[in-house]
């Protein structure tokens, strides 16, 4: 049902905005959250944190005139609840119920797509190159961006579209005019902004080693081919090919200090490597994966920081906020960074999670062969991004 469908809350509840309950998770306060979508958008995308106690009752079964007490039963106590849905208007109604039965409640103002617009950017403290290096965070998917600023330059590094704006607007409050925008490879969770910043004077950049999967604007933007570098203010950003996740991978090691994997290596898994070839290219593919981390990816040094495109309710941030850790850490506690070939590719095919939710149209929609308003394009990605392998698998946890 739209919001606009449901009928006048039983009682005014108060508003509390996505911003305030990120605020109170992060400060580790208790939160006690009912999600009122259906049962099958619950279980494939909710709120979690360790902090967070979160039940799901789907909104229609406050929808009768008298509503079973045995619903009234599931219904955690909060202090104050916070019930939320997809856009808001369920969550207002259910919300007014519950207060009118006695329950301390809010709702949370716009629901999940509202959840979805919140983009933070943390400065990676730990970086020691030329210029500053900040990450984005989107918490509701786990995508993460980095913002290279040094002098009056900036470059963005696997920019989503939906905060196309946000990027320009940063680098001018940072002093800096935002000169190019890179993709470390063809996405499956997220619509790719390279081109409408290509569109607003920044250099749009895409892997070449990406041009073969049938990019249609290949010729519009530049491209980076393995050892390539790019300039910005005086920090230097050298393009690594590192093929597993997909054949066009490229990382981009930034100022000799920190790497971008992309979907390579997280902090706290592997890539998954079956959303481009299927399942019968996965076997291959891991290995391929497996010779890019070993004779690359590991190779840049202990020292240097790894920044990947996604994290997951795995990753502990570090002391600065960032999802980034050194090499030599991530070796230390990824068992499948120190596995042999064979270890490698089995711990990597075995129990891999759901496919990302419309990974092939967003696929499509990243190379140029389907296109897609603004509101569809956020629409197709919403969800978990499940780039990943198992993480439990990898860790040996």
């Amino acid at each position: 049902m739209n919001p606009e469908d449901f009928p006048t809350p039983a009682a005014e509840v108060d508003e509390l905005e996505p911003r305030e309950l990120k605020r109170r998770i992060d400060d580790g306060d208790d939160v006690t959250i009912l999600d009122a979508r259906m049962e099958g958008d619950f279980e494939e995308w909710h709120v979690e944190d360790d902090a967070v106690d979160i039940a799901n009752v789907p909104y229609f079964h406050f929808l009768d005139d008298d509503v079973d007490d045995e619903v009234y039963e599931q219904v955690p106590e909060g202090d104050p609840l916070v019930v939320l849905c997809a856009k808001g208007g369920a969550s207002e109604y259910v919300a007014g119920t519950l207060a009118e039965a006695g329950r301390d409640v809010v709702h949370l103002a716009g629901g999940m797509n509202e959840w979805a617009r919140i983009y933070e950017r943390e400065e990676v403290t730990s970086y020691d190159g030329p210029g500053t290096v900040y990450q984005y965070q989107r918490p509701s998917s786990g995508c993460l961006g980095y913002l290279v600023v040094d002098g009056d330059e900036a470059a963005i590094v696997d920019p989503l579209r939906a905060f196309t704006d946000r990027y320009l607007e940063d680098a001018a409050e940072l002093g800096a005019d935002l000169v190019y925008a890179f993709d470390t490879h063809i996405h499956a969770d997220h619509i790719s902004g390279v081109r409408d910043l290509d569109d607003e004077g920044v250099t749009g950049v895409i892997p070449e080693s990406a041009v073969q999967r049938g990019v249609t604007y290949a010729d519009d933007l530049e491209t980076a081919a393995d050892g390539e570098t790019f300039e910005v203010g005086d920090a230097e950003i050298e393009a690594l090919h590192t093929p597993g996740h997909t054949t066009g991978m490229t990382s981009y090691l930034v100022g000799d200090s920190l790497l971008t994997t992309g979907d390579g290596l997280f902090i706290e898994s592997v890539a998954r490597p079956d959303l481009e070839e299927g399942d019968e290219g996965a076997p291959d593919a891991a290995r391929q994966l497996y010779e890019t981390l070993q004779q690359t990816v590991l190779a840049q040094g202990d020292d240097v920081l790894v920044g990947g495109a996604h994290f997951s309710d795995a990753a502990d941030p570090a002391g600065d906020g960032t999802y980034t850790e050194t090499v030599g850490t991530l070796v230390e506690e990824m068992d499948a960074l120190r596995a042999d070939e064979d270890e490698f590719v089995d711990t990597v095919l075995a129990d891999m999670p759901p496919r990302p939710a419309n990974y092939e149209d967003i696929i499509a929609t990243n190379l140029g062969q389907r296109s897609a308003d603004d509101e569809e394009a956020f629409e197709l990605e919403l969800g978990p991004n499940n780039c990943a392998a198992s993480q439990d698998a990898l860790t040996g946890d």
